[in-house]
């Protein structure tokens, strides 16, 4: 039987998801530990699922409308992935690496990361913007390789916490591609590099037996409908404000779970 408390909580993040491509994990994963006081390995595990499946719903929208940066995401993908395999096969041999204070530390350090990371973008984007087109030859040769460096770091955040990919993506595209990413298509961009990063690093833990099954499907019950909402509204309303108040969220959700 679906949990309406759990549903609630996945609507909201799958209405975030779909409008601004942050969510799924820096938003959810503190919901789960702190309303809800759901283990940190089984909130990680479960919240990698319900964030690959919510967004899988979203990108459909999103790549219909043609906003996705298909090479873009093939970069973060050379990073991300690799990474992610490597932390499935530590998992999955029953390394030491699941302890609840480190786990729960990392959690809120991570959200607080991110917290800050989207209330500083638009700085970070404009510094982005002034070396671009200050040295544009150089700018460029080295974006593929930091591209995928940027992937590598992601990769590992959300393998082991399921935090990052949305947010921290986002404001690592904007200083890596100050130009190309206009809001919207780094909005489609992220959320789809974020699926199979969620689903390979989402594998240990399902091998391991911590995802919540029924947790899960009530979280998705919520989400799946705000998502396709999320995402048809996110061309029509300016996804600034709401990155602010969502940082102001995950400040205080991130120093919650670290104290």
């Amino acid at each position: 039987m679906m949990d309406g408390s759990y549903a609630a909580a996945g609507a909201l993040t799958g209405f975030f998801v779909g409008l601004t491509g942050v969510g799924g994990g820096a938003l959810m994963t503190p919901i789960l530990l702190l309303f809800f006081n759901v283990p940190p390995a089984t909130a990680i595990a479960t919240d990698l699922w319900f964030a690959a499946i919510t967004k899988l719903v979203g990108a459909a929208i999103h790549n219909g409308a043609g906003q996705v940066d298909w090479q873009v995401v093939k970069r973060l993908w050379w990073g991300s992935l690799p990474v992610a395999v490597l932390v499935v096969v530590v998992v999955s041999l029953g390394a030491d690496v699941l302890r609840v204070e480190w786990l729960s530390r990392a959690v809120g350090a991570v959200v607080l990361i991110t917290a800050f990371g989207l209330l500083f973008a638009p700085r970070l984007q404009a510094v982005a913007r002034g070396r671009r087109l200050g040295r544009p030859a150089r700018f460029k040769a080295v974006q593929p390789a930091l591209t995928v460096a940027a992937g590598a770091v992601l990769g590992l955040f959300v393998a082991l916490t399921s935090v990052g990919a949305g947010a921290l993506g986002s404001v690592m595209l904007l200083y890596l591609y100050p130009l190309r990413m206009k809001p919207h298509r780094l909005v489609a961009t992220d959320i789809v590099h974020a699926i199979p990063l969620a689903v390979v690093a989402g594998l240990g833990y399902l091998i391991a037996g911590m995802v919540d099954g029924w947790m899960l499907a009530s979280l998705l019950a919520g989400s799946i409908p705000a998502v396709i909402l999320g995402s048809m509204l996110a061309t029509r309303v300016s996804a600034r404000g709401v990155q602010l108040a969502l940082a102001a969220v995950l400040a205080a959700a991130g120093a919650k779970v670290l104290l």
